[in-house]
């Protein structure tokens, strides 16, 4: 028996014809979708503020391309497009439905907005206290409360706040009666769900090696076959673009994570016992993943008003550029004091772009105040000035603040047709819910003992003074070598979590495993990446995949809303690196 959950969508504005072609490009049971990141519950809170929904209306213009088509073939709807408010999205698609002359049975799920609690808002990162009241504050679910809904004979369900792998997890959960202590078939489909959540990126969307992808213009989104035992078989529907491979799937599962130990609401899903196998043309088997009982605390995502900010972008060419770039701060400076703002950040990129980024909680400041003092600068500054951004406003801006609570402070609740339902499968309550698919936080490591590692495990550890002598031949210093891209033998894919980046590095052997794993230590990797030498990196090893994780500890500040980096999501960094020189054993190159 195999579950085949399809998704339609990786971030809020993906693809609208994405439904469509998933229900009618072949067999599907499960339509998923993901709308929502960090960012988006603030962007979404904006727009409550402004009298919008506060759920990702996009999801209904999908919805009306196929929820007849769903009905007649009785594939399920699950989606976190609720956002901020489920019930209201729930109520919309029943609107939509009318319209159309259609009954589907549409279930939502609560309990994950905890906005007016009495929380513990200490950064579960830093360990700081947040200088302003919550705007938001939302736990995150897991996959329970989706199967209580489909066993309820939903054909549509709509969350707010649930983990992005939850909306794998709790079809699956539905379809095979998985109980809490299922903790290996729980994590292998957490493991399917991640590997699908972001939709094209598991079909060659943003492939390190994109000259290996055939048509990728017209990517297939990803399916994800969902056994009983938790494996599954990751694919596409034929005749799409893209490409499912070994190397696209692992690019994947090394996208926006820190340690082995993948934390959920659900189970604790250990990546470094992740099998991966080839099963023919766009199909990889996913396989052997084992679970632990996930943690006793839940995390919630806050955000908060900070204030306002205001970039203006001036271009230097020719010669001195160093020189150009310092005319032009002391000729700003003197019009309108450095000092004056909350926060003030200067950046000079290689191609010649000076991007000067001020925050501060008055408006006015930050905004013509501001931006019309560069402009002022224009015919006594220096020689070629010209900017790529005109005077305009202060915008304001929020921070995203992670928290834990204890998992017994929140309970959610399942609404089947607006008439509240047991949030159980066959009789076996919703457990407490634990953190995000993420390492263990601040406060998570204080309390949280780590399993002793196994024959399959590779806990972070320090590299060891005999790590060299593991592969004498690839250490020695006679072995002929070859300066080359890095990215000529490993691929990236590095992403955000709030304030930090991960940056996860792969290959394709064994042999090359272990040269990159010997090799690619923190230290180096500041040499190669000199703008991360102040930052705090975290290396883990995952040689089941053949690959290495970074995790840069504070690299976006305060997260991506707040971040006055010109990549503010760290989604550049693999890029970066994979450009740097290194010296490569000439016997490992392609």
């Amino acid at each position: 028996m195999t579950l085949r959950i399809a998704n339609c969508s990786g971030f809020y504005g993906d693809r609208l014809s994405a439904a469509r072609e998933m229900v009618e490009g072949g067999p599907i049971d499960v339509l998923t979708g993901d709308w929502l990141a960090e960012l988006t519950m603030l962007i979404l809170a904006g727009n409550r503020l402004k009298g919008r929904p506060g759920y990702a209306p996009t999801f209904l213009s999908q919805l009306e391309e196929v929820m007849a088509t769903c009905l007649d073939k009785g594939i399920k709807i699950v989606t976190n497009a609720g956002g901020l408010d489920p019930a209201g999205c729930a109520a919309a698609v029943q609107e939509l439905a009318a319209r159309l002359g259609l009954s589907p049975r549409v279930a939502h799920v609560t309990g994950d907005d905890l906005i007016g609690r009495d929380l513990d808002l200490t950064n579960a990162d830093t360990g700081e206290q947040p200088p302003a009241p919550p705007l938001t504050a939302n736990a995150y679910l897991g996959g329970r409360p989706i199967a209580a809904a489909l066993s309820a004979g939903a054909d549509v369900v709509v969350t707010g706040r649930v983990t992005d792998a939850a909306l794998v997890t709790g079809p699956g959960i539905w379809r095979y009666g998985w109980q809490p202590d299922d903790l290996d078939p729980l994590a292998g489909s957490v493991v399917a769900g991640h590997i699908i959540e972001c939709g094209c990126q598991a079909t060659g969307g943003n492939y390190a090696f994109f000259q290996d992808v055939p048509d990728l213009a017209h990517c297939g989104f990803p399916i994800a076959e969902l056994h009983a035992d938790g494996s599954s078989v990751i694919t596409k529907h034929p005749g799409t673009g893209g490409l499912v491979s070994i190397g696209t799937v692992t690019a994947q599962l090394v996208y926006e994570i820190a340690g082995p130990r993948y934390l959920g609401p659900d189970v604790v899903a250990r990546f470094d016992t992740i099998t991966l196998s080839d099963d023919g043309p766009d199909r990889v088997r996913v396989s052997g993943v084992r679970g632990e009982p996930p943690p006793g605390t839940l995390k919630v995502a806050v955000n908060y008003l900070a204030g306002y900010r205001n970039t203006m972008t001036l271009v230097l060419t020719g010669l001195d550029l160093e020189a150009k770039a310092r005319l032009a701060e002391e000729a700003l400076w003197a019009r309108i004091p450095r000092e004056s703002f909350d926060s003030v950040d200067v950046t000079l990129t290689d191609g010649g772009l000076l991007r000067i980024t001020v925050m501060d909680a008055d408006q006015r400041r930050a905004g013509r105040a501001f931006s019309s003092a560069v402009v002022e600068t224009g015919l006594a500054s220096y020689p070629g000035f010209y900017g790529l951004t005109p005077p305009g406003n202060a915008s304001p801006y929020g921070v995203y603040w992670p928290v834990l609570v204890p998992a017994a402070e929140v309970r959610p609740r399942v609404f089947l047709d607006g008439e509240e339902v047991s949030p159980s499968v066959d009789g076996a309550p919703v457990p407490p819910h634990a953190n995000d698919e993420q390492a263990p936080s601040f406060a998570d490591r204080e309390g949280m003992p780590s399993p002793a590692p196994t024959a399959a495990s590779s806990l972070a550890r320090p590299l060891r003074a005999d790590d060299a002598g593991r592969l004498p031949a690839l250490a020695s210093a006679d072995q002929p070598t070859v300066r080359t891209p890095l990215g000529r033998v490993a691929g990236a894919r590095s992403g955000d979590k709030g304030g930090n980046a991960n940056l996860g590095v792969w290959v394709d052997t064994a042999e090359r495993y272990d040269w990159l794993a010997t090799h690619l230590t923190t230290d180096r990797l500041k040499e190669l990446l000199p703008d991360l030498a102040a930052y705090r990196i975290t290396r883990y090893e995952l040689p089941n995949l053949h690959a290495l994780n970074f995790v840069v500890h504070g690299l976006l500040g305060r997260g991506v809303a707040a971040s006055p980096r010109m990549d503010p999501q760290a989604k550049a960094l693999g890029e970066q690196l994979r450009a740097q020189p290194i010296d490569v054993p000439a016997t490992l190159l392609p």
